[in-house]
């Protein structure tokens, strides 16, 4: 991993975008199309609006999320909702958007036709990934078999304290980016980071990408929350 710190929310996010968008027009030199994979959560809406500020093709970029939770795409705790708000609401109307939500009652009946949707992206340029606390990536959760994450692009997951199911990108699918980026902000994250560097915890989704993945990991973190 390579780490940036940064002293605030705010420097954190031009870094991050700055870096976002060099990485994907770097990729468009090569690729005609590329996909962005973004998360969702509270960092997010700071760091979304810094991105899309930036002058990028966008009508050669498709997005995507890195997880959803099974809600009504309008409830407030959608990820496609806070993606629309803070980064789609910012950029031409013919930018692609590819949500994970289907109309299936539930995550784990839907996963064929969420892969089905997701087998038609571009190449993944550029994967936007928050930390969890626990160590949890995605909706890629501690306790999951991680040699179960690979059958499909997209995983429904039922997570332990949580008040709705989730789907997720696989450990697979997450691997195969070219490019990743870690979001961390608090203390505690960076106090695990410190941790994983010195001691890589086998039990932490975060380690597994790391052992499975070929693409850089640029971690962009502060302290401040």
């Amino acid at each position: 991993m390579h780490r940036h710190a940064y002293p605030d929310i705010e420097s954190l996010s031009q870094g991050f975008a700055d870096f976002a968008a060099t990485t994907l027009k770097n990729t468009l030199t090569r690729k005609p199309q590329a996909t962005l994979v973004v998360p969702g959560g509270s960092t997010p809406r700071h760091y979304l609006p810094a991105l899309a500020k930036c002058q990028l093709p966008w009508d050669r970029i498709t997005i995507t999320l890195s997880d959803e939770r099974w809600v009504d795409v309008n409830n407030e705790q959608s990820n496609e909702q806070l993606v629309k708000k803070y980064l789609m609401a910012h950029l031409p109307p013919n930018t692609s958007f590819i949500g994970l939500k289907t109309q299936h009652k539930n995550s784990f009946d839907a996963i064929e036709t969420i892969h089905q949707r997701l087998d038609h992206l571009p190449p993944l340029g550029l994967t936007v990934l928050g930390l969890g606390e626990d160590g949890h990536i995605a909706s890629l959760f501690p306790g999951m078999n991680p040699e179960l994450l690979f059958n499909h692009h997209c995983v429904a997951v039922a997570p332990p304290i949580a008040p709705s199911l989730r789907v997720s990108l696989s450990l697979e699918m997450l691997a195969r980016s070219e490019n990743i980026v870690l979001v961390a902000a608090g203390k505690a994250k960076s106090r695990l980071l410190d941790q994983l560097s010195k001691h890589p915890n086998p039990k932490l989704p975060l380690v597994w990408l790391l052992q499975r993945t070929h693409a850089p990991i640029t971690v962009f973190e502060t302290e401040v929350q």
